[in-house]
């Protein structure tokens, strides 16, 4: 793995014992850390600090993680940032809806330092790997470069938050081959991650909606394809 010096990380939650955990566990690693109270602040330091990656708890005054969440996914510069929940709120309907605006990962508390940070270095070390396997995709007017993370249609520049992008890459790399949700689940997310079935559908339908219906068709009651006329 790359110099951890080099990665960025911002943890966000209202518990200060838990930031100084969180900030020592980090820093002791070699990470450059960040810390912040609340959601409004996260997004005052995220814009300036541009962190690799969020630790995010959802229970949090002025705004919750969830709404954070979905504001740190409007700013483009961002786009690139893994997000992973680190809460106490264990409810499937608060892992959806974490998952609906665009985390990357969910993890309950308490908290076990040596195993998140095994589960971080993990993380960066995947990126690292599909960052040497950089190419592009041109199919019909769409157009996926990975070595920049941007996605045109018909010459038109659309933002796809990272996970999106990459469920996108992966299907146009693999044409009229049928991935069930597992299978995306483990080629996008990775083992080492718990995510429900249903974050496929909500990543897909998200990046249908800004890159058009006549790409990813539904194969029923088998999963998905990138579809080639």
């Amino acid at each position: 793995m790359a110099n951890k010096q080099n990665y960025k990380v911002l943890v966000v939650d209202d518990e200060e014992d838990i930031l100084e955990l969180l900030k020592y566990n980090l820093k002791k690693e070699g990470y450059q850390v960040k810390t912040a109270l609340d959601g409004i602040k996260a997004l005052e330091i995220a814009k300036d600090f541009q962190p690799n990656l969020i630790l995010l708890d959802i229970m949090m005054p002025k705004q919750d993680g969830v709404e954070t969440c979905r504001k740190l996914r409007e700013i483009p510069e961002l786009n690139n940032t893994f997000i992973i929940f680190l809460t106490a709120r264990a409810e499937e309907y608060s892992e959806v809806a974490a998952f609906d605006v665009g985390a990357d990962d969910y993890i309950t508390k308490p908290i076990k330092p040596r195993a998140l940070m095994s589960r971080l270095s993990a993380l960066f070390r995947r990126e690292n790997k599909k960052k040497k396997d950089d190419s592009k995709v041109n199919i019909g007017d769409l157009a996926i470069d990975r070595t920049s993370y941007t996605v045109s249609v018909d010459g038109n520049q659309i933002s796809l938050p990272k996970k999106e992008f990459e469920l996108l890459y992966f299907l146009a790399q693999n044409p009229n081959q049928v991935f069930n949700r597992d299978d995306l689940l483990q080629n996008i997310w990775g083992s080492d991650v718990y995510v429900l079935a249903r974050t496929v559908d909500v990543h897909i339908r998200k990046v249908r909606e800004k890159i058009g219906e006549g790409y990813i068709t539904t194969v029923k009651g088998v999963g998905y394809k990138f579809q080639l006329a």
